[in-house]
């Protein structure tokens, strides 16, 4: 039973704009009970990086963040545009955002936002070799400081919260468990 899906009844769009998009679905479960208002979140996707210099250190970003109305410590990372792959996305963000650019990206782990209302999944790539050599454009709402974190001191960002945001926390285990396992090799 805990494999089955959904059925689908009707579907309607309450919230549609360029950034965000919210529907509300009528779907009979597996056991025929009908449930007649459940939300989903409809989003394409982003992309971030774990983006290392030739110094090993990690670029961060410091920027507001309206919804949570504080600043926070992140890596580079945004949504992907229309008929944009991830590693598009990944090497755009990162060079808006910072100015950074980085010959080698890495595809790493792809994971799902918030799987029970969202359909919405981000890309990690690590990307070496990493130096400010590009062009920061940050979109009109963006207000971004670039930190260098050097990478023995980046779990030390997690631990003391200075990073906060559930995407940004699983990319950086994820990343230096990556890393590491390669070191092992």
């Amino acid at each position: 039973m805990a494999g089955r899906k959904w059925e689908i009844l009707s579907s309607e769009y309450v919230v549609e704009s360029p950034w965000y998009r919210l529907r509300r679905d009528a779907c009979r479960l597996p056991d025929g009970s009908v449930v007649e208002s459940y939300y989903v979140r409809e989003h394409a996707g982003f992309s971030v990086t774990f983006a290392i210099t030739p110094d090993d250190e990690v670029v961060f970003t410091r920027q507001y963040k309206h919804g949570i109305g504080d600043l926070v410590l992140e890596l580079p990372a945004g949504m992907l545009e229309p008929g944009e792959d991830a590693e598009a996305c990944a090497r755009r963000e990162l060079e808006e955002e910072t100015g950074y650019v980085a010959p080698v990206f890495e595809r790493v782990a792809e994971f799902a936002t918030d799987p029970t209302s969202s359909t919405g999944r981000f890309t990690l790539f690590i990307a070496r070799g990493a130096v400010p050599q590009g062009t920061p454009r940050p979109e009109a709402t963006e207000q971004v400081d670039t930190l260098l974190v050097p990478l023995d001191e980046v779990l030390e960002q997690v631990r003391r919260r200075h990073v906060r945001a559930q995407s940004h926390v699983a990319s950086i285990y994820t990343a230096l468990d990556y890393l590491n396992r390669l070191q092992m090799q």
